[in-house]
């Protein structure tokens, strides 16, 4: 059986990896989504274990104490990580996966995951990516200082990346991105 395909979707907080996602898994069943664990609190609408695992600090560091993640970050005060388990069952099962996760993250995965695809969303602009987290309305002056101030870092990360994808409308996002994945599964990999 052929192994399935690992996609990495990556950008700053705010720019709508988790809107393009949702759009893409409307109406394209090509790849499913991984779930990653987070210790942050649940946000108003996000459900247990589609959205995120909600978990305890504790728990999180017992997890990753036994390299059960494939990639963990401590992002905005909180830690994020990716079950190992989870993404090596699909991939193995032959389906492809895509992962959502920040540029540090996506640097622990290219040291396990080199053959794996990756993506990088980018905003039309800084001022449209402020824009983005203050009509989110989950965030405080703080946090959207702090989050804007990371995402300047993690715009520095783009050269690192196999495509850029830029999102300045969601519909023409989303299908540069099925674009990709389509053109990916059909190359012959060794």
């Amino acid at each position: 059986m052929k192994k399935g395909l690992l996609f990495v979707l990556s950008g700053p907080s705010g720019v709508g990896k988790n809107t393009v996602l949702d759009e893409l898994f409307k109406n394209f069943d090509g790849v499913s989504y991984s779930i990653s664990a987070t210790t942050r609190e649940r946000r108003e609408g996000e459900v247990e274990a589609e959205d995120y695992f909600f978990i305890s600090e504790e728990k999180f560091k017992e997890i990753k104490a036994s390299d059960g993640f494939i990639e963990s970050a401590l992002v905005h005060g909180h830690y994020y990580g990716t079950p190992k388990r989870f993404v090596d069952k699909k991939l193995e099962a032959g389906k492809d996966i895509i992962l959502e996760i920040d540029t540090q993250g996506a640097k622990q995965v290219r040291d396990k995951y080199p053959e794996a695809v990756y993506i990088f969303l980018l905003p039309p602009s800084l001022e449209e990516l402020e824009n983005r987290l203050v009509k989110r309305g989950s965030e405080s002056d703080k946090s959207k200082n702090v989050r804007l101030k990371n995402a300047r870092q993690e715009l520095k990360e783009v050269h690192n990346y196999d495509y850029e994808v830029i999102n300045d409308s969601l519909a023409d996002a989303v299908r540069e991105i099925k674009k990709i994945i389509i053109k990916e599964q059909k190359k012959e990999r060794f």
